[in-house]
């Protein structure tokens, strides 16, 4: 009985209770939740133990950083489904967590302006960024070896200058890039003008909503994107949305590591990535994944990478 009582004494508190709301979407950074609660970091973490003790949420160190995501659904399914239904009955409850929803809306937008800024003054510099990790000849080795064969209609999300474009698109039928900041479209357009890929273009897009249909895309690329992103699993999706039957997703970032100082730097928003991680985003957008290829750190200044090849179960026919 005891750990039951565990977790109805844990959603018993107002706080604990819009904590667990608030990462059932997704999973957020105890700063966050911090602001968005307008608490204090310590008064927060004392009301993360709880919830951690009872199963409803999980905390993962990462550098200085901790995130928080939902508990083994087992747990944390059950009692978000009651919060729910309860939600529909009782008087006043039924726009439960708008307003945290509202508030973490801004904190984030504030932070996606802060990065875009960031990328608009350091566009020329971006080739800049791939010395961080191990050496880019094999890294883009690596990435012609995984995805063999036709690319057929491919998209680039994040695609900066344009280099994955330039690299994969004479195997593609169509290539195009994305990307949100209006500077790096400029030099990824110059560099494929320049090298007369006629294939391929580029525009504006977000990936948590690209400017795509569903299932328009066999070849989808994230390449050194994913530790930009606040919401990874929602990027990962979205992809997965855009895939056809059959589609492939490759995933390249950077193992986990320990450079805090990125974070400011270089505008990381995550250290890196362990393979439960990525793996466990591409199953839960339905996707069948593995690790392509691991490149350690070649030196003991650099990162390492790891690529990840997701693909798309094809559809069923009916007998």
């Amino acid at each position: 009985m005891e750990p039951l009582l565990a977790i109805f004494r844990a959603i018993g508190d107002p706080s604990r209770l819009r904590i667990l709301l608030l990462v059932k979407g997704m999973e957020l950074a105890v700063g966050e939740i911090a602001q968005v609660l307008q608490q204090s970091q310590p008064r927060v973490s004392r009301h993360l133990r709880v919830l951690a003790e009872s199963g409803l949420v999980e905390r993962v160190r990462e550098g200085a950083w901790v995130f928080v995501r939902l508990g083994p659904a087992a747990i944390s399914g059950p009692a978000l489904s009651a919060i729910e239904a309860l939600a529909t009955v009782v008087p006043g409850a039924a726009d439960l967590g708008a307003s945290d929803r509202t508030r973490l809306g801004q904190v984030r937008a504030d932070r996606a302006a802060a990065v875009d800024s960031w990328f608009a003054a350091h566009a020329g510099e971006w080739e800049q960024e791939r010395s961080l990790h191990t050496r880019e000849a094999g890294v883009e080795q690596a990435v012609v070896a995984a995805l063999a064969g036709d690319l057929g209609d491919l998209v680039d999300v994040g695609t900066g200058t344009g280099r994955m474009v330039e690299l994969l698109g004479p195997r593609a039928r169509s290539a195009l890039g994305l990307d949100r900041n209006p500077e790096m479209l400029r030099i990824a357009r110059n560099r494929l003008e320049a090298v007369g890929l006629a294939s391929a273009r580029v525009q504006a897009g977000d990936m948590y909503e690209m400017p795509l249909s569903p299932a328009s895309a066999d070849t989808l690329v994230l390449h050194q994107v994913l530790h930009f992103a606040d919401n990874p699993a929602a990027a990962i999706a979205e992809a997965a949305r855009v895939l056809r039957p059959g589609g492939r997703l490759l995933v390249i970032d950077l193992m986990p590591h320990n450079r805090e100082e990125l974070r400011v730097e270089r505008r990381h928003l995550r250290l890196g990535f362990a393979d439960e991680a990525v793996l466990g985003w591409m199953a839960d957008a339905g996707l069948a994944g593995d690790v392509a290829r691991r490149l350690p750190a070649e030196a003991a200044d650099q990162l390492g990478v790891t690529l990840w090849l997701a693909t798309k179960p094809a559809e069923k026919v009916e007998a």
